[in-house]
C-alpha cells in the first residue's frame, strides 16, 4: 500500500506494510573461512566476497532469530519520506512482528500518527491501525505474492530474510574492510545484486515473490552495502531500489535493515480470522517497470 505525500505538488510513496518472504535451508555451508580470507587482502575485489554475501541468508536461519530495526526512505519528485520500524524476527518460521512509524504530513517521523503493527508471515502480511476506513481493532491481510514488487519496498520495511535472500544474486562485490557496528566488528561488502538471479537461486517458498519483484522495478540491479559478522550473519544491509511511480524521474527507495540480539525468543501470533477486515480498503502499489 502506498500513501501519497503531495507537499509542493510532488508525489512520494510512503510505505505502510512489510513482506513475508520465506527462505528454506539452502546448504551452502559456513562462510566464515572465506570471509576471514578477505581480511588478508586490501579493500577491493576479494575471492570470498560474493560467496560470503550470498550465504548470509543461511547464516540467519542458523541464528534462529534476531531483534530488528528498519528504515526506509523514498525520494520522488524532490520529496523525501522516511519510515522506521522496530521488532523481532524468527528465521526458522519466516515470521516476525514490527511496529512501523510513519511521518506526519509535515515530514516529522512519528508525530501525530498511530504506529502500524505488522505481522510478517510466509506469503502474507497483516497490518493493524491501517487507517483508510479500516476499524482500529481489525487487521488487514495482504497476499504478498500479488504485489508487483514482491513487497520488497511497498511495505515500509523489507522482510529481514527477504533482504538476505535477495543477496543470493550478488555480483561485482568488493570488500571495504572491517568496521565496528553496535560494538561488534563486522566486514563491510559493497556490490550489486540481480533480482532475477536471486529469484532463481531462492527456495521454492520465496521464489514467486522475488520473480514478482523482478517485474516491479525499473531495473533488476539493486546496489547494496552489507555488513557481516564473524559468523557470516548479516548485521546490517542497505539496498537501493528504483521504480517508475508515474513520475518523470521515477522514485528511489533505500531500505536498511539492522539485526542484533540473535537467538532470543520472538513470539508471533497470527490474527484470528474473525479479526481480519473483509471490507474494501484504499491501497495502491508502485508502478511497474514495463512502461507503466
Amino acid at each position: 500500500m502506498v500513501v501519497q505525500d503531495r507537499r509542493g505538488g510532488a508525489a512520494a510513496v510512503a510505505v505502510v506494510c512489510g513482506t513475508g518472504l520465506a527462505v528454506g535451508l539452502l546448504a551452502t555451508g559456513c562462510s566464515s573461512e572465506g570471509a576471514a580470507a578477505d581480511d588478508q587482502q586490501p579493500p577491493g575485489r576479494a575471492a570470498g566476497a560474493e560467496a560470503a554475501v550470498r550465504a548470509s541468508a543461511d547464516a540467519l536461519v542458523r541464528a534462529r532469530s534476531a531483534a530488528v530495526r528498519t528504515a526506509m526512505e523514498t525520494v520522488s519528485g524532490g520529496t523525501r519520506v522516511a519510515i522506521r520500524g522496530t521488532g523481532g524476527y524468527d528465521f526458522t518460521t519466516s515470521s516476525g512482528q514490527l511496529r512501523v512509524v510513519l511521518p506526519d504530513p509535515a515530514g516529522r517521523p512519528g508525530e501525530g500518527r498511530q504506529p502500524i503493527t505488522e505481522i510478517l508471515a510466509p506469503g502474507a502480511l497483516f497490518m493493524k491501525n491501517r487507517g483508510a476506513g479500516v476499524p482500529a481493532d481489525k487487521w488487514v491481510r495482504v497476499d504478498t505474492g500479488t504485489l508487483t514488487d514482491g513487497n520488497l519496498v511497498t511495505g515500509g520495511a523489507t522482510d529481514p530474510l527477504a533482504a538476505a535472500e535477495l543477496l543470493r544474486g550478488a555480483r561485482d562485490v568488493t570488500y571495504q574492510g572491517r568496521e565496528r557496528l553496535d560494538g561488534v566488528v563486522v566486514r563491510h561488502y559493497r556490490g550489486t545484486t540481480d533480482i532475477g538471479t536471486a529469484a532463481r537461486a531462492a527456495s521454492p517458498r520465496s521464489r514467486p515473490a522475488l520473480f514478482a519483484a523482478e517485474k516491479g522495478f525499473t531495473t533488476d540491479a539493486v546496489p547494496f552495502d552489507a555488513y557481516l559478522d564473524d559468523a557470516g550473519r548479516l548485521r546490517k544491509v542497505r539496498q537501493r531500489f528504483r521504480f517508475a511511480n508515474g513520475a518523470p524521474q521515477g522514485a528511489s527507495v533505500t531500505s536498511t535493515t539492522e539485526l542484533t540480539g540473535f537467538g532470543g525468543r520472538v513470539a508471533v501470533r497470527l490474527p484470528d480470522r474473525r479479526d481480519i477486515y473483509a471490507g474494501k480498503i484504499a491501497s495502491a502499489a508502485p508502478q511497474g517497470r514495463r512502461g507503466t
